[in-house]
């Protein structure tokens, strides 16, 4: 038996990079999979038919969750099609163009990042609630930056640095109900995003200051995800997890 047959999971953020990859490798291992998209609908749609394709389970629902009325529209039509879930994964978010330093930082720049970082992630987890199954987990996106000493990086930092905090006030919360809550923290990872932004040479650079000798990949983030999903990590909680290569 698969170590999530049975299981529902919610994905945010599912329709490309590290959510994609989340989502395939839950689906992977029998869970049934809800795959939240913002824009990205094409990527999402086509994950979920691949998993059916399979022999899996998946479905797609548009949110945006940096969005209030669109998180509410969001959880009705999952509701409305399944009472119950298992897995809450939240990994929708972004980063900062330009990486914006205290200087040049902007009230717009600190306002966007948070709204989809941070006040989304909360309610969104706050909308989940009610709908996770005692004994459920729930898994946030943090980042390595929260560790950072580099310029430009304090916005996005300070709002993976409150999901931190979340995770481990959650934990405390939800103890009762026996529904864990953990948060992954990966370092640089190697998304189209990233393949189509950056300069092979800078690419480079970073892998050599990596421990392990190159960037992760969204399969990296995606197997500590399953694992905090699963029934190997029932007595772990409130945990921050760094998937780094050594950083």
């Amino acid at each position: 038996m698969r170590p999530l047959e049975d299981k529902i999971a919610l994905v945010t953020g599912a329709g490309r990079g590290i959510g994609h990859a989340i989502a395939r490798r839950l689906a992977a291992d029998g869970a049934e999979v809800i795959l939240n998209y913002s824009r990205a609908k094409e990527g999402a749609e086509a994950l979920a038919a691949e998993i059916v394709a399979d022999g899996g389970k998946a479905w797609t629902v548009m949110g945006d969750v940096a969005d209030l009325a669109s998180i509410a529209a969001m959880f009705e039509v999952v509701a409305a099609r399944t009472p119950a879930f298992d897995i809450l994964v939240n990994n929708a978010g972004r980063g900062s163009n330009g990486q914006p330093t205290l200087e040049t930082s902007t009230p717009e720049i600190y306002d966007d990042l948070f709204a989809l970082n941070t006040r989304g992630l909360f309610f969104v987890t706050q909308a989940a609630s009610p709908l996770l199954r005692d004994g459920g987990a729930i898994i946030n996106m943090s980042s390595m930056v929260t560790r950072a000493r580099m310029s430009g990086l304090s916005v996005y930092a300070g709002t993976k640095a409150a999901v931190e905090a979340f995770t481990r006030i959650w934990a405390a919360e939800l103890a009762r109900r026996q529904i864990t809550v953990n948060s992954v923290s990966p370092s640089m990872v190697m998304t189209d995003l990233i393949r189509d932004n950056m300069p092979p040479d800078r690419i480079e650079k970073i892998a050599r200051a990596i421990p392990l000798g190159r960037v992760g990949e969204p399969e990296d983030i995606a197997a500590t995800v399953a694992f905090l999903a699963g029934p190997g990590a029932r007595w772990i909680t409130g945990q921050d997890f760094p998937v780094s290569g050594g950083t």
